[in-house]
């Protein structure tokens, strides 16, 4: 061998012991004992990784963690794909699993991406969305009689950002009475707060970017499904063929942010549930959503279905409407501005001018995404800094009430 191609050439794994923190396994490509073994990995004779759109181990650990706390306790092996983003995790669930033909019943106060990719990029494919009100259940029940090709139930408990509660138990129920899927956006609540497997739920997405990493420096997503089957076939097939693979820094990032939730999250509950008791009381504000609150329309339902506190998401909505929301998000000093959530620092965001943006103002308002409304990521500062920059930042409109 020459010296020109001695440097080219990979030394191999000098690795002697175990590393204690998971490696970033940044290869495209893993390299085989010779083509037998190839053979046999591609044919799934064989289980090993051979590029890293398929397979990865820093991802695949990071995955298989993700699906152990979902199912955590539970006597399910679920199994779970991460993918490149939260949307991606959605589009890949729902390419690999529904065809055209299919519909999804879902409710109209989703995250304003998920209507949009309903509604725009499945429904041209001839996925139909039937949007209604999942908390009536006799009326989801009387949809899914009436149309037959309704293949999956999809649903976001806690809304964003309404904070809106559905039954997660009886909405699988009734989906798997009509032969279809129920699948939930478990991104506000985390499996620490709520685990939809155990009410029967048979896909959960997370945009893992948000509370599972909680430290705003990864964007990933994952998809968690309970049978093993349908995720290693038909979604992993997906998430390969569309390319929504996670990569493994990303992962990685998740990974380690991940070791801290159970700790974040109990910060987040205590700091949004005083949050929401001191904006319930200010002259300023019209409504708080907080399911922690007695006073939210599903605080039952959620005492139900989640355990430990109630997420650290909220929103409010001002009396003084769209100029009222935009004069308190101009005044904000102590908190960040920003178009997401899950962060440990507290985020503010105007849904009617961001997140919503695209979906019709009579969808939204329909829905009670009004003009008015703040959401509110709170974070596990000092809750009395996020009161008082809140306080100071609505004290010009208290006046005017």
């Amino acid at each position: 061998m020459h010296p020109d191609s001695f440097v080219v050439k990979e030394r191999g794994d000098n690795r002697t012991t175990a590393p204690h923190v998971l490696p970033i396994y940044a290869t495209s490509s893993f390299s085989f004992e010779n083509i037998d073994q190839g053979i046999e990995i591609f044919n799934n004779i064989e289980s090993g990784h051979a590029y890293s759109r398929y397979a990865n181990p820093t991802v695949d650990t990071v995955a298989r963690k993700i699906a152990d706390l979902e199912s955590f306790g539970l006597d399910i092996a679920a199994e779970a794909v991460m993918t490149s983003s939260g949307m991606a995790a959605i589009s890949t669930l729902l390419l690999g699993v529904l065809q055209s033909g299919d519909k999804v019943l879902s409710q109209g106060n989703l995250y304003g991406g998920t209507t949009e990719l309903l509604t725009g990029i499945l429904r041209p494919l001839g996925v139909e969305t039937i949007f209604t009100d999942l908390r009536n259940l006799e009326q989801v029940e009387a949809l899914l009689r009436q149309n037959p090709a309704i293949r999956m139930i999809y649903c976001e408990t806690p809304a964003n950002p309404t904070l809106a509660c559905v039954d997660i138990a009886a909405l699988s129920d009734l989906a798997h009475q009509h032969d279809a899927w129920c699948a939930i956006d478990n991104t506000f609540s985390t499996p620490l707060l709520q685990q939809p497997f155990a009410l029967g739920v048979d896909f959960i997405v997370h945009s893992t970017t948000k509370y599972l990493n909680g430290h705003g420096n990864s964007i990933a997503g994952a998809i968690v499904g309970r049978d093993r089957a349908v995720m290693r076939k038909q979604v992993w097939r997906a998430m390969k063929l569309a390319g929504t693979n996670c990569s493994p820094f990303e992962a990685w990032l998740t990974h380690n942010g991940m070791k801290t939730l159970a700790l974040r999250m109990e910060r987040h509950c205590a700091n949004a549930l005083a949050f929401a008791l001191f904006l319930e009381k200010h002259p300023a504000v019209a409504r708080v959503n907080y399911p922690g609150l007695v006073s939210h329309p599903d605080h039952e339902l959620a005492k139900r279905q989640m355990r430990g506190g109630f997420g650290g998401m909220l929103s409010f909505e001002l009396k003084g409407g769209l100029e009222a929301g935009l004069a308190c998000m101009n005044r904000i000093r102590f908190c960040t501005l920003a178009p997401t959530l899950g962060d440990v620092d507290t985020l503010i965001l105007h849904p009617a001018s961001s997140s919503h943006l695209n979906v019709a103002r009579d969808i939204r308002e329909q829905n009670g995404i009004t003009d008015g409304m703040i959401r509110v990521s709170v974070g596990i500062e000092n809750v009395a800094d996020i009161i008082a920059d809140i306080e100071q930042a609505l004290a010009v409109l208290s006046f005017e009430f």
